[in-house]
């Protein structure tokens, strides 16, 4: 059994593949306190950690690759492949300093050539909105990073007094007949709205009509709203550590 591990700034995603298949998948906020020791005893309560024949780790949060690698050496007795540098992805990473670009991204990327074919462009709504492109040659060819949902909306929270935190909805009509359906409002259309114009660039400078692939833990909220996003796979960046995985073992 592997176990991907997704590490992001705001939540942590895991999966269990059972050869292809996804077996189960949890959602943990992320800790950047957290230690290794308190890792354990967490995944311990989810599943058999001892299961794990190997742990496939992007983790956006330096400070806890080590606390992850001491999972991976004291609980689950499994080797540990962290997303990086020097890990064959199988998609050329054509970017002014690889080193620069997330695991994440490349991950992403990597899944969505694969199940879906180039050229594609995946939309992973986290804590950045990442727009991640793959060009027609099969190759990682850059990207668009763009504030994310939660933190843009606590940003205007926190700088209007007289607003109030609202649940992420979609509102019964754009145009809102009180605050806080006003702010859902804004909320779902106007990302919408910034997906739309993004991916339409990215298609214009590309010069083709590129499928998209939207993914993170607000897609579905945003994804039927906007006019190009073709599908929601809500599971891509697991898959694409289970495919980087493979490629190196």
């Amino acid at each position: 059994m592997l176990l991907a591990v997704d590490v992001g700034n705001t939540q942590t995603v895991l999966g269990l593949f059972e050869g292809e298949r996804l077996a189960d998948s949890f959602r943990l906020a992320t800790d950047h306190s957290r230690t290794g020791d308190e890792l354990g005893v967490t995944l311990g309560a989810l599943f058999e950690l001892e299961d794990a024949d190997g742990i496939c780790l992007s983790t956006t949060v330096p400070a806890l690759q080590r606390e992850w690698e001491r999972v991976a050496e004291r609980w689950a007795h499994a080797p540990l492949l962290t997303v990086g540098p020097g890990v064959k992805t199988g998609i050329p990473i054509r970017y002014d300093d690889p080193r620069e670009v997330g695991p994440d991204r490349i991950v992403n990327a990597v899944a969505a050539c694969e199940r879906y074919g180039p050229p594609c462009i995946v939309v992973d709504f986290g804590t950045s909105t990442n727009f991640d492109i793959v060009s027609p040659d099969g190759e990682y060819v850059g990207g668009v990073l763009a504030p994310g949902i939660e933190v843009s909306m606590d940003a205007l929270f926190a700088r209007a007094a007289r607003l109030v935190k609202v649940d992420f909805v979609a509102p019964p009509s754009v145009i809102g007949k009180t605050t806080v359906t006003g702010l859902q409002s804004g909320l779902v259309y106007g990302f919408a709205g910034q997906v739309d114009g993004i991916v339409g660039h990215i298609r214009e400078e590309l010069g083709v009509e590129a499928q998209t692939v939207a993914t993170g833990g607000l897609a579905d909220l945003i994804a039927p709203h906007a006019q190009t996003l073709d599908r929601i796979d809500p599971h891509l960046t697991l898959e694409g550590l289970r495919l980087v995985w493979e490629r190196n073992a």
